[in-house]
């Protein structure tokens, strides 16, 4: 007998996404192929299998197994120990184990798959058009979950006893359905019911179709999804969508639609190869794709933007609203919240907060127990920028290189996330929104809680921004019991973009926001630091400019305008057409005094000033929009001229951009001419920047990082220009290059700080 025919047994630790992806029978049906003995079992640590074969045999079981894991897992580590042959007779399934440590990851909520969609569209299969069918490849998970280990009875689809049929698919290792926590169908699960905005049931024996009709006469419906609810409206009706916009009390920022399919999706936009792969993928995100003209979807849908939010239908639901007639019109799928509060996930919420915005309401009884927004990406340079991280992407772990203590970060309060780090894995959570909105803060606790407890985490140390306003930040304070550790919030951009990438040495980090608490308590924004996670020095920055009336100045862009101006001319302003429509002699009086007028280094803010002096958005409706509407003008102009600028030092002179804005108006330069200069101004002036710390530092590594690099223009130009000239540039592809992204930065500069504290 040689080695490879000596009897052997190996006990097996997989840790990663393994539970409720179909991973056991997985395991169990490679093992039957191989004649191998033993068992599979779930524990809180993870999957955990014992082979016994021959050593040849288990030596093809595990490359197997490591090389083609089913779709929805992700094999992170595998330890295998030699143990003591048992003499077992074939091979078992066994009953999930409880360990005191919980170290295994969670799955996503995933995409409907091929073959549930297959399903429910065969008139002779049991699930057909039943709107909740789902396998171990698809389907609710995350935000079903209440504990772990992953089992039904942990889930909340302990509110249904399966039937015989589906108890027989759940109990055999050889169907698709093995262990499918949320396996249902319509003899046995959840189900729909279709109300008026009181409450009150409607009659209907096909309550999508009904749905639908209500949608083309114009009503509004609010529609109970996977991670909460949204709001319907047929996107081509123009009314209808006003009348959402007026209930729902939100003005101008874009609403997202839904297209029936992939042919129906590029009817609307333009969808290179990478966007086509993100929009059909299993987390099947929002995208931000170009509008092709014309393309019937009314105009208030998403005003002053060349981009259109589109998904396609991710639950078996949406699939069978977007498919049970032939013309079916692209739908608004918009959050199903009041204006800046967290999205609604029960029933009778949803009745109560939404009641005066939807006309009727498509419910089921399955309870959602985390909510989850629609994630949102783009592509830009043929990679993904994941603008907001939530359904589909969230808890899925970055993986770091090193392990370290515990640490939980609670991010800002902007695009609220937080982090939670354990070993080698950053635990990101699902976006929160806001935090002054208190609903969003009491999410914002209640994400703490489940994740800690799911994945059994108890911190070393907690971090927070150093902005002593944030609500994240006071939550923080209150924790007596943990050390804490206060992050610049740029240091913490900066560690952000250096985690995702792994990198660990020092690097000159871009980052372009609007506000951040700096370190001399002026609001920072426009900083290129050279740093890691041990610290970080500001070598060179925007010149401080006045924020007259401070927030009221961020909803006024024509107010910073005038503050910049101020700045720049004193008393001899110039006399622009933009001016003639505000009374801005007061926010004159109130820099001159320094009341209320505090300073700032802020690209954010600076793109908010050039937009209005140039004419373009004097007041906004949400955040961002005047620089992406700038933005969006820039693309009507070509060409590479500058502005004018100077370097004076270690300050980038704001007042020098100014003069010659102020000139190019003068000269009659429209709003498009100008955005494409001062667009071309900013990619030079970083690079400039960027080159000489190089040379100074003799660093090459550069992260862009700050909700600046939303931009495409930019983003493109200074990856471009940095790398032609010999930098390696790092910009976010997996987390937020916003704030959604920080709270992954604070932790890795915390556990940095406690590992070295402990050393």
């Amino acid at each position: 007998m040689t080695i490879m025919d000596s009897i052997i047994r190996q006990r097996i630790k997989v840790n990663g996404i393994v539970q409720g992806v179909g991973f056991r029978p997985f395991v169990y049906n490679l093992a039957i192929k191989n004649n191998l003995n033993g068992f599979v079992s779930n524990t809180s640590d993870g999957v955990v299998i014992e082979l016994e074969g021959a050593a040849g045999v288990v030596d093809q079981f595990l490359e197997s197994m490591s090389d083609s894991p089913p779709p929805l897992s992700s094999i992170l580590s595998l330890d295998a120990n030699y143990i003591q042959v048992a003499n077992d007779c074939g091979f078992k399934i066994i009953t999930s184990k409880s360990n005191n440590e919980i170290s295994t990851q969670i799955s996503p909520d995933a995409a409907i798959c091929r073959d549930c969609l297959n399903e429910i569209s065969d008139v002779d299969n049991r699930r057909f058009e039943y709107p909740f069918t789902n396998c171990t490849n698809c389907g609710p998970r995350y935000t079903i979950i209440k504990e772990l280990p992953y089992d039904r009875h942990l889930t909340t689809m302990s509110d249904f006893k399966m039937c015989s049929q589906c108890k027989e698919e759940y109990d055999n290792p050889m169907d698709r359905r093995f262990h499918a926590q949320p396996n249902a169908c319509p003899d046995c699960g959840p189900s729909l019911t279709l109300t008026a905005r009181d409450g009150k049931s409607i009659a209907s024996s096909d309550k999508i179709s009904t749905c639908i009709s209500l949608l083309k006469s114009g009503f509004i419906v609010a529609i109970k999804g996977l991670g909460g609810f949204h709001l319907m409206v047929d996107a081509t009706n123009s009314n209808a969508v006003s009348r959402l916009r007026t209930r729902k009390n939100r003005e101008e920022k874009p609403f997202a639609v839904m297209a029936k399919n992939l042919d129906h999706a590029r009817d609307l936009c333009h969808i290179c190869g990478t966007e086509e792969i993100w929009l059909t993928s299993i987390q099947s995100p929002i995208m931000l794709l170009k509008s092709i003209e014309n393309n019937n979807i009314a105009s208030n849908v998403a005003p002053g933007s060349e981009f259109l939010g589109v998904m396609l239908p991710y639950t078996p639901l949406h699939d069978l609203l977007m498919n049970c007639i032939v013309d079916v019109p692209p739908l608004v799928m918009t959050s199903g919240n009041l204006s800046d509060e967290p999205i609604c996930i029960d029933n009778d919420e949803a009745l109560d907060q939404l009641g005066d915005i939807a006309d009727y309401f498509l419910l089921h009884d399955r309870r959602i127990h985390i909510r989850a927004d629609d994630s949102v990406v783009m592509i830009i340079n043929n990679k993904p920028r994941v603008i907001r991280r939530s359904r589909g992407f969230a808890p899925a772990p970055v993986i770091l290189k090193n392990n370290g203590p515990s640490v939980l970060a609670v991010g800002g309060d902007l695009k609220n996330t937080i982090c939670l780090l354990k070993n080698k894995n950053a635990r990101i959570s699902q976006h929160n929104g806001d935090l002054e909105n208190l609903k969003a803060y009491e999410t914002f606790q209640q994400t703490i809680h489940h994740l800690k407890d799911i994945f059994d985490i108890q911190p070393d140390i907690l971090a927070c921004d150093m902005h002593p306003g944030y609500f994240s930040t006071q939550w923080a304070k209150s924790i007596s019991y943990l050390p804490l550790f206060e992050v610049q919030h740029h240091h913490a951009h900066l560690a952000s973009g250096m985690a995702e990438f792994g990198l660990e040495n020092p690097v000159i980090g871009i980052i372009m926001d609007g506000t951040g608490y700096g370190l001399d308590k002026t609001i920072w924004g426009g900083e290129f630091l050279v740093g890691d996670y041990h610290g970080f020095q500001r070598i060179n920055k925007f010149q401080n400019m006045p924020l007259p009336g401070g927030d009221a100045a961020i909803k006024s862009p024509w107010r910073t305008a005038i503050g910049y101006l101020f700045k720049t001319y004193g008393d001899s302003l110039p006399d622009l057409p933009f001016m003639m429509l505000h009374d801005y002699e007061p926010v004159i009086q109130i820099v001159q005094k320094g009341i209320n007028s505090p300073l700032t280094s802020s690209c954010g803010r600076l793109f908010d000033a050039v937009s209005a002096m140039c004419g373009g958005k004097q007041e906004i409706r949400y955040e961002g929009q005047a620089a992406i509407e700038f933005m969006n003008a820039a693309a009507a102009a070509g060409g590479r001229s500058c502005l004018d600028f100077e370097i004076i030092g270690d300050v980038v002179s704001v007042e020098s951009i100014i003069r010659s804005i102020v000139k190019c108006l003068k000269m009659d330069d429209n709003l498009s001419v100008i955005s494409r200069k001062f667009h071309n101004t900013m990619i030079k002036i970083f690079t400039q920047v960027a080159i000489q710390i190089s040379k100074d530092t003799g660093i090459n590594d550069v992260v862009l990082s700050g909700g600046v690099f939303q931009n495409r223009i930019l983003l493109s130009g200074v990856n471009a220009a940095l790398e032609k000239n010999g930098l390696s540039v790092f910009s976010h592809e997996q987390i937020p290059t916003n704030d959604g992204g920080i709270s992954l930065g604070q932790a890795m500069i915390a556990r940095n700080k406690l590992h070295n504290n402990k050393n």
